[in-house]
């Protein structure tokens, strides 16, 4: 309920995710006819799906890690943390609302996509989207709480990587692009996110319904080794946050 208050009378965060997002998919789709004209419509698509999956990701851990300063800025911080409310319950709720959002949101672009560029993302089938979709929505889960921990420990200094830290690794998820794109050191690497199988597996849909086990399960594997380091992380970054006196100097 406080997200959604939040979220309906703040003009930022509408831009940042809804307008923003959507902008960003019609851009992208303006590109597309533009590629398919040059290249052909297969890579046209896969730059138009990664830019609609990628939404996914970004909207969940921005309302993880903006949410929490929404409170900051707010000078709530405190009262959230003296009421009954746990930490498990305190993620759990920001990654719903997240949830929420970023699936509003994909749903609003996957329409635009068809009714403009003529592009349906259902054609990739149903099941292949939920996977995708949770398995981009865990991976956000623990990117966002990896911001939150971060803010806790180091203050609003470092707000900018809430909305910012995740573009620097969305190269090496190969997004709109194969992985063979990247140079060969680097492939090693974005093979270790969980996002690359996703999206890999995503291209391969645009053609063939199959589900592709391997990418699906590998994916969620490593989502599961990366989250329980970021419940970690985010632990000893709030437990240290109150050591040393950081968590009451947040909302000063």
């Amino acid at each position: 309920m406080q997200e959604l208050f939040i979220t309906r009378n703040s003009y930022e965060v509408i831009n940042d995710i809804i307008i923003y997002p959507l902008w960003s998919i019609i851009v992208f789709g303006f590109l597309t006819i533009y590629l398919a004209g040059v290249t052909g419509s297969v890579i046209a698509n896969y730059v138009l799906l990664g830019t609609i999956l990628w939404q996914v990701i970004n909207i969940t851990q921005y309302s993880i890690a903006v949410g929490c300063l929404w409170e900051v800025w707010s000078r709530n911080l405190t009262n959230i943390f003296i009421t009954p409310v746990s930490n498990k319950e305190y993620l759990l709720a920001y990654t719903l609302s997240g949830s929420v959002k970023s699936l509003m949101v994909m749903s609003l672009g996957s329409l635009i996509s068809y009714w403009i560029f003529h592009f349906n993302i259902l054609d990739l089938g149903i099941l292949n989207l939920f996977f995708h979709f949770g398995n981009l929505t865990i991976f956000a889960f623990g990117f966002g709480i990896i911001i939150l921990g971060l803010i806790f420990r180091f203050g609003t200094r470092i707000q900018a990587f809430a909305w910012g830290l995740i573009t620097f690794f969305q190269p090496l998820m190969a997004v709109i692009y194969p992985v063979s794109v990247l140079p060969k050191p680097l492939q090693s690497v974005a093979y270790l996110f969980p996002p690359t199988h996703v999206f890999e597996a995503a291209r391969i849909n645009v053609a063939d319904q199959t589900i592709q086990w391997q990418s699906i399960i590998t994916a969620f594997l490593l989502n599961l080794v990366f989250v329980a380091l970021s419940v970690v992380f985010f632990n000893a970054m709030f437990n240290k946050s109150k050591n040393i006196g950081q968590f009451a100097r947040l909302e000063g």
